[in-house]
């Protein structure tokens, strides 16, 4: 199962950066709920998928017209979640945007129900029982 929730965190990447918002949206349970990391402009929690993608159409539109997200740690599966470092990388029509941050999802049933961001990455571990 494990292996399966890797894959669905590497489709949320795959997705993102070909910008199918669509697939990327079906990843998400009608239910799921994320977190923004620690003093992020909108702190949330977006509850639902609706919210979670507005947030990320919001981001898409704020952020650049040339954006990628780019694991930079390899794919950590504990149970029934997945962690990745990542830097979101965007150029063009606002700001340009370099954020590292780490990202928490939890999978069940082939889905995202919970997916929460950190600054820290060891942070993140921490909250899974985990360490470097």
């Amino acid at each position: 199962m494990s292996q399966e929730n890797v894959e669905i965190m590497r489709a949320l990447f795959d997705m993102w950066n070909a910008g199918d918002m669509d697939a990327f949206r079906e990843l998400y349970d009608p239910d799921a709920i994320a977190r923004a990391p620690k003093d992020w402009p909108e702190p949330g929690p977006f509850v639902g998928r609706e919210a979670i993608m507005r947030e990320w159409d919001q981001l898409r539109e704020w952020a650049s017209a040339s954006q990628v997200l780019e694991p930079i740690s390899d794919f950590i599966d504990h149970a029934d979640h997945v962690v990745v470092r990542q830097i979101w990388r965007g150029v063009g029509l606002g700001p340009d945007t370099n954020l590292e941050l780490t990202n928490v999802v939890t999978v069940r049933r082939g889905k995202v129900i919970y997916q929460e961001f950190f600054w820290d990455h060891d942070e993140a571990l921490e909250t899974l029982g985990l360490s470097e």
